[in-house]
C-alpha cells in the first residue's frame, strides 16, 4: 500500500469531493480536509452557519452555499451544472460524513449519473467512532441511522433490531434519549449496549452497560442528557442454543405453570421474546386439565 505524505490538495475541475468534517473537536479536521476545502471553487454545506465557524478557525475563504433536506433536490441541478462547467466543488455536512444520516445523496447520485468524478476525503464518523470504544464485536455491524420518533414505532424497529446477530448502531437525540432508553430496557433487557455522548466534545462520556442499566445511568446526572447519542448494541446470542435453553426449561416448568406463565419466565431468563416462547410452549403442550364436570 501506497501511502502519500503531502497535504496539498489535488483539486480537479468537475469533481465533487465528499469531505468529512470533525464531530465536535475542531482539530479533528485533516490536513489533506482542509487543503480542498480551500482549493474548490465552491462549498455545499448542510449549515451554513456551523461549516463557517469551522472554517473561519482553519482560516478558508472558499464560498459557501446551503445544501440541506429541505432544498437538496431544488439546489442539485444548478450545483451539477457548475460541475459540468469545470468548477471543483466540496460537500460537508454540519459534523461527520456526509450522507450518514445527513444530506447529500441527491447530489452524489446526480453527479455520477451526470459523469462527474465522485472523490471521498475520508475522516470523522461517529458510528465508527462510538464502535471502536465499545468493546463489542466489529468485524460486522449494522449501522441502522436515527430510530424512529414514535414510542410504538420505536419500539417495533428496536424489535426488529434486536433479531440482528451483528452489532448495530443507531443515532438518538437529546430530547428523545430517556424514552429511547425506556425502550431499549424493555426490548433487549440484560443486552450490553455502549451509550457514547457528545463524543470528541468537552463533555464526553461512554458507558457500556446492560440495557435494563441505561436509564438509572442516564437519570443520576441531569447533565448526562445533553448532546448527541450514539448507540452501540451487542448482537443477538445464538438464537439456536437459546431455542434449546428454553425448551429445557419449558419442559421443567411446564408441569407446574401455565404455559403463559412459564413463557414469561423462561423469557426473561434467556433474553428471547416471550410471544418466540409462548409459541414454542404450546407446541410442547401444556398439561392436561381436568375437563369441565368430571
Amino acid at each position: 500500500m501506497t501511502l502519500l505524505a503531502d497535504a496539498t490538495a489535488d483539486v480537479r475541475g468537475g469533481c465533487l469531493y465528499v469531505v468529512a468534517t470533525p464531530i465536535g473537536h475542531l482539530g479533528d479536521l485533516s490536513p489533506r480536509a482542509c487543503a480542498v476545502l480551500a482549493a474548490v471553487s465552491l462549498i455545499a454545506a448542510e449549515d451554513t452557519r456551523t461549516s463557517g465557524v469551522l472554517l473561519r478557525h482553519h482560516g478558508v475563504s472558499t464560498p459557501l452555499t446551503a445544501l440541506h433536506e429541505h432544498n437538496e433536490e431544488r439546489a442539485t441541478s444548478a450545483l451539477i451544472r457548475r460541475l459540468q462547467d469545470g468548477d471543483s466543488l466540496a460537500l460537508v455536512s454540519d459534523a461527520g460524513t456526509p450522507l450518514i444520516s445527513d444530506p447529500g445523496f441527491a447530489l452524489v447520485r446526480a453527479a455520477r449519473a451526470a459523469g462527474c468524478e465522485v472523490i471521498a476525503v475520508p475522516g470523522p464518523c461517529a458510528a465508527v467512532a462510538a464502535l471502536s470504544i465499545a468493546g463489542l464485536p466489529s468485524d460486522e455491524f449494522l449501522f441502522a441511522g436515527f430510530l424512529p420518533p414514535r414510542g410504538g414505532a420505536r419500539r417495533a424497529r428496536l424489535a426488529q433490531l434486536a433479531r440482528e446477530p451483528r452489532s448495530v448502531i443507531v443515532y438518538e437525540s437529546s430530547h428523545r434519549i430517556a424514552d429511547c432508553l425506556a425502550d431499549l430496557a424493555q426490548v433487549l433487557g440484560e443486552r450490553p449496549v455502549l451509550l457514547a455522548r457528545e463524543l470528541t466534545k468537552r463533555f464526553e462520556q461512554s458507558v457500556l452497560l446492560p440495557a435494563l442499566a441505561l436509564s438509572g445511568w442516564l437519570d443520576a446526572d441531569p447533565h448526562r442528557q445533553r448532546g448527541e447519542f450514539v448507540l452501540v448494541i451487542a448482537g443477538a446470542p445464538d438464537v439456536a442454543a437459546d431455542h434449546v435453553e428454553a425448551e429445557r426449561l419449558l419442559r421443567a416448568l411446564l408441569p407446574e405453570l401455565p404455559a403463559a406463565r412459564a413463557a414469561r419466565v423462561v423469557a426473561a431468563l434467556t433474553g428471547l421474546r416471550k410471544p418466540v416462547v409462548y409459541e414454542l410452549a404450546l407446541r410442547l403442550g401444556t398439561p392436561t386439565e381436568p375437563s369441565q364436570g368430571a
